[in-house]
């Protein structure tokens, strides 16, 4: 089996998990007044689960591939070459993800995120530090406001010790 057909077998079985989190452990703690409704908490969860299965299924059983293609195209991946990949960038952005999510909130929303788009820009190839530095900081700026004063939920956007 080839290598898309095997993450999109994991895929579905991660789906599966959460399509089972979703319409069976979800629901349990509502409280009356919420059974009642026609749109519950776990309504979107149901649906991307869903959806999940089916998109997974349908890669598994090879049914967006054209019958009239016999050779792989330069597009399709090609497991027994995964070295010629920038598997080095991949492994990068999401070792960077995690410390992201780690460092987000001792360190605080402005100054991690900042840091984050910094660091994976770098990552992905660019060296123009000049243009790096300040898009990164208005972008990081503008989310912080939209969602502080205009969404009106809470960020720390400063490190512990300065709060």
């Amino acid at each position: 089996m080839a290598l898309d057909r095997w993450i999109a077998l994991i895929f579905v079985g991660m789906c599966c998990a959460y399509g089972y989190a979703a319409f069976f452990t979800m629901d349990q703690l509502l409280p009356p007044f919420m059974q009642r409704n026609p749109v519950w908490p776990s309504t979107f969860p149901k649906v991307l689960a869903v959806a999940g299965i089916i998109v997974g299924l349908v890669v598994v059983l090879g049914l967006e591939k054209q019958s009239d293609e016999k050779e792989p195209s330069a597009t399709d991946i090609n497991y027994r070459r995964l070295q010629d990949y920038n598997t080095g960038q991949a492994i990068g952005l999401l070792v960077l993800m995690v410390a992201y999510a780690l460092a987000l909130r001792p360190v605080g929303f402005i100054a991690a995120t900042t840091l984050f788009l910094i660091v994976g820009s770098f990552l992905l190839g660019e060296r123009k530090f000049h243009v790096m530095i300040p898009v990164s900081a208005v972008a990081t700026f503008i989310v912080w406001y939209l969602v502080q004063e205009v969404l009106g939920i809470f960020l720390r956007p400063w490190p512990f010790f300065l709060a």
